[in-house]
């Protein structure tokens, strides 16, 4: 992929300010966040920002935008002491996740739901079955249970998901979205029986029961590959009505939280495809950026079935591909060097995780078909070990292929060694870090997953700062929710959810390196950092303003901050308001062959 500047969308935005008389809105009166590249906390900020056929024409004094810009059909928009920063760019995230997590039965824990024992979570799932959309699926559906934050902490089995159903299939996803768990007759559907072998990459777990043979009698609970058929038979079952809402209603959250630029990741093909047509019948009215998976696409007998390009088109455009190396770390499934502090159960000594292809030789194909195509990379790798296998695919890649601004991205790189942010920052791989982590799972991590001293290095991202090197962070919605503040905090504060411990202090960051993460950055890791990501004369007038400025608040109260307005291309698309805002996609209908493929 080249290094030049990012081509323009198919409306013709405007690279470089022309001499406008007027100006369509003046904000000032407030605290603005540029977040250049080469911004600095200390920086005098900018009294007024002036926004012109969504591109922004001036930034600096009040008084010389009001002179030269400021005419009478001008917008006068005084910020009231709030924040106004570049729109968010979300660096890895899932939008049809966003949305389906907005339609299956909450079963999140606090502070994003209410579940906390096994009861509560049967009762949100009976709950949900009665709502229109449950009612009319097949299946009975919930996501984001998590077994550390369960008051049995354990998973569900097949005996708690029967007390919901008999007569219908019931999935509880893991908020990882890399394991779940189903009822009975779920796994009949799925045809998981005793004699049923653990596909590669994935794990039927079984009773203990020794005189069951060949492998066990599942109890319910499934992992990766074994996992991806019951989501996808499940979610394929949802009303055409709900299928057709995903993207409208992952649109619409992410605005919600300020974003104005998100990620579909690792899509199918198919699903691709979808995307696309949805886009055609409905401009999307904030930017998705696309990537299919890997081993589909390197392997499709089509010359380019991803059709990469960094013209969007109606609002969407394809980059490149999505690798799956392994697993989940809060559901121990990640491939590690060293053993989990604590196994799960029915595992072996020293057990590791594992990976998702075993076969080195196969994700270096997918490495080296993707560069020769010229499609971006980024690989799931949570474990340290698969981070090892996709280091060494990289460097051969990289080396068959020449030199070249790849910009590949390791995505979530949350067990990465000091020694693998050296090897990133010297094979150019954007290290994207999932660092809401340190909160909703650092107390996990501490006394189950890594022990303490691992578990201190998590989402390293201050290795990433002293070696001047670009990252990025993400919310991985829908294994949380896609909320920008969160990003901010966990990384400038990095406190965990229950005992509130700071998990790894030497590893926090400044509020402003924390911005960049998901603005300049994120932009960055996009090829778009000559028309997004900062405050800037000529680029996209894509803002959010916020409650307060999360540079100048005490970093434990960045937490409390607000989305307040999310503006795209100078036009008002989320209003914490409620005033009027431009129609998000509401009512945009995706083809009915759209099916969720799973994450994350």
């Amino acid at each position: 992929m080249s290094g030049q500047p990012a081509g323009t969308t198919d409306d013709g935005d405007a690279r470089v300010a022309a001499p406008y008389e007027e100006a369509d809105a003046i904000f000032h009166g407030g605290e603005i966040v540029t977040a250049t590249a080469d911004s600095r906390e200390s920086d005098p900020r900018p009294e007024a920002v002036a926004v012109k056929d969504g591109v922004i024409v001036h930034v600096g004094d009040h008084q010389e935008a009001v002179e030269r810009w400021q005419g009478p059909r001008t917008r006068v928009r005084d910020l009231g002491g709030r924040a106004l920063l570049p729109g968010f760019i979300d660096a890895h995230g899932h939008l049809g996740g966003i949305g389906l997590q907005a339609t299956l039965a909450n079963l999140l824990a606090d502070p994003d739901g209410d579940v906390t024992d096994l009861a509560s979570l049967r009762e949100k799932l009976r709950a949900w079955a009665r709502t229109p959309v449950g009612a009319a699926s097949k299946w009975i559906i919930g996501f984001g249970y998590d077994d550390a934050m369960l008051a049995e902490g354990r998973h569900p089995t097949r005996e708690d998901l029967d007390e919901v159903s008999t007569t219908r299939p019931v999935l509880a996803i893991h908020q990882s979205f890399h394991l779940g768990a189903v009822n009975s007759l779920g796994l009949r559907e799925l045809g998981y029986t005793k004699a049923t072998a653990d596909p590669d990459g994935g794990v039927i777990r079984r009773r203990t029961d020794p005189i069951d043979r060949p492998f066990g009698e599942p109890n319910g609970v499934l992992e990766e590959t074994a996992f991806s058929p019951a989501s996808e038979m499940a979610t394929a079952g949802l009303p055409l009505t709900a299928l057709a809402a995903l993207f409208s209603k992952g649109i619409a959250s992410a605005a919600s939280f300020g974003f104005t630029t998100v990620q579909e990741g690792g899509a199918t093909l198919k699903n691709l495809k979808a995307l696309r047509g949805a886009a055609a019948l409905v401009p999307f009215k904030i930017d998705v950026v696309a990537y299919a998976r890997a081993d589909e696409a390197t392997a499709s007998p089509e010359p380019d079935p991803v059709g990469a390009s960094q013209d969007y088109k109606r609002g969407v455009r394809a980059a490149g591909v999505k690798m799956y190396l392994d697993g989940s770390p809060q559901g121990r499934t990640a491939w590690l060097t060293e053993p989990y502090e604590e196994r799960p159960e029915n595992t072996p000594e020293g057990y590791r995780g594992y990976p998702t292809i075993e076969d080195p030789k196969v994700v270096l194909d997918q490495v080296r078909t993707a560069y020769a195509k010229g499609w971006q990379v980024l690989a799931h790798v949570n474990g340290d070990a698969a981070i090892d296998q996709f280091v060494e695919a990289v460097e051969a890649a990289a080396e068959e292929a020449g030199p070249g601004d790849r910009r590949t991205v390791a995505i979530h790189a949350q067990t990465a060694r000091e020694d693998q942010i050296d090897d990133f920052a010297r094979l150019g791989v954007i290290p994207s870090f999932f660092s809401m982590h340190t909160f909703y799972w650092g107390d996990w991590y501490r006394k189950t997953v890594l022990g303490e001293e691992r578990a201190a290095t998590i989402s390293p991202a201050r290795w990433a700062v002293d070696r001047q090197m670009v990252y990025t962070s993400h919310h991985d919605a829908p294994v949380a929710l896609p909320d920008s503040i969160a990003i901010l905090s966990s990384q400038v504060t990095r406190r965990t959810r229950t005992d509130r411990v700071v998990l790894g202090p030497e590893q926090r960051v400044s509020a402003l390196d924390a911005v960049k993460s998901i603005t300049i950055h994120a932009a960055h890791q996009y090829f778009e950092q000559d028309r997004k990501g900062s405050i800037e004369v000529g680029k996209l007038a894509d803002l959010v303003i916020l409650s307060a400025n999360p540079l100048t608040v005490p970093p434990e109260e960045i937490r409390d901050i607000e989305v307040a307005e999310t503006i795209k291309r100078g036009t008002t698309i989320h209003s914490a308001a409620g005033a009027a805002t431009d129609d998000t996609g509401t009512g945009l209908e995706v083809p009915t062959d759209y099916q969720w493929h799973g994450c994350c």
